[in-house]
């Protein structure tokens, strides 16, 4: 009897230790199949752009595959849930921008919590912003502009690209500034928003570099400053509006990448160090400084980065959006 209940334990104690092993071995060998980038937009736009710019050399580094997948809609929302309701293996991870951070004031209903539901892996890149006009707008530098927009406010329109969007948040941070209230103009997309700006039908824009420079350039908008503390090397001779006066003025559109709550720190950090040489390829580099992006700091490329950031961003837009009163449904 002794000899059996020797034998039951002998075999329980081998059981429990190869159920604790599994998990150890399935980290180890992570990743052993191709790994899902999901971007909550369309392809072709900034954050998709990024999303594949990264994913070769990170797959590169992993030793797999990393795939994009567009999971486009509800302002980003859908492609959030998803990966927050994803297994938690590192198999399923999400690139994001900033509308992460303004989704908790803008959204009454929302399905995830950035700050409960996810792990963090990551920054990535910040695209700058800029503040822009029509060309024949009465405004040439922004004290002008600031003086004008007190006395012409209900003659003014400031477009952006829609509910939450980043010029929209851009314009309410300008308006809130300012202590007026504008004529905002909402578009499907900052294409067509520039398209009216170009041809004169609204005045104002906020809008990301990427889309801009070329056009300060060939002096086709007014530019009134750019929305960083430092001068861009893209626009050397265009002042941040935080050194014209608007103090604290920053608006980035930044990204992270996040991984759904649970998953394993060995995995996350094998995320994290794919990540930061993904960010450090000399191809990736480049093509970021075409776009005027600026690489984060690698201390940023890191989990206590990114959360750090986030919750400094949701501190920031929340009381902004909730005193403009916006939100979605």
């Amino acid at each position: 009897m002794k000899l059996k209940l020797k034998a039951v334990l002998m075999a329980s104690t081998v059981s429990l230790a190869a159920g604790f092993a599994l998990p150890a071995l399935a980290q180890a060998s992570f990743p052993d199949h191709p790994v899902s980038l999901v971007v909550p937009f369309a392809a072709g736009g900034p954050t998709d752009v990024v999303a594949r710019m990264i994913a070769i050399p990170m797959g590169k580094s992993l030793g797999q595959t990393v795939l994009v997948e567009n999971a486009v809609g509800a302002g980003g929302t859908i492609a959030s849930t998803k990966v927050a309701r994803a297994a938690p293996n590192g198999y399923t991870i999400l690139i994001h921008h900033m509308g992460m951070s303004t989704a908790p004031a803008l959204y009454k209903k929302l399905a995830f919590d950035p700050l409960k539901d996810y792990e963090y892996i990551g920054q990535v890149v910040d695209v700058p912003m800029t503040l822009l006009a029509r060309k024949d707008f009465p405004a040439n530098n922004l004290k002008e502009l600031q003086a004008y927009v007190k006395v012409n406010k209900d003659k003014i329109s400031l477009a952006n690209a829609g509910l939450g969007a980043v010029s929209h948040l851009c314009g309410l941070l300008f308006m809130s500034q300012l202590g007026v209230e504008l004529n905002t103009i909402p578009y499907k997309g900052t294409g067509p928003a520039m398209n009216d700006l170009l041809g004169g039908q609204v005045d104002l824009l906020c809008d990301q570099t990427t889309q801009t420079v070329p056009m300060i350039k060939d002096g086709r908008v007014k530019v009134f400053g750019v929305t960083t503390l430092k001068r861009l090397t893209a626009l050397p001779n265009v002042p941040t509006l935080d050194e014209q006066g608007m103090k604290g003025f920053e608006v980035k559109v930044w990204h992270g990448m996040y991984a759904p709550k649970g998953t394993p720190k060995p995995i996350l950090d094998k995320l994290t160090a794919a990540l930061q040489v993904a960010m450090q390829d000399p191809m990736v580099r480049q093509r970021m400084t075409d776009l005027s992006s600026e690489i984060v700091p690698m201390d940023k490329i890191s989990a206590n980065g990114l959360k750090s950031h986030l919750e400094a961003e949701i501190a920031k837009w929340g009381p902004v959006i909730k005193k403009a009163g916006v939100y979605a449904d």
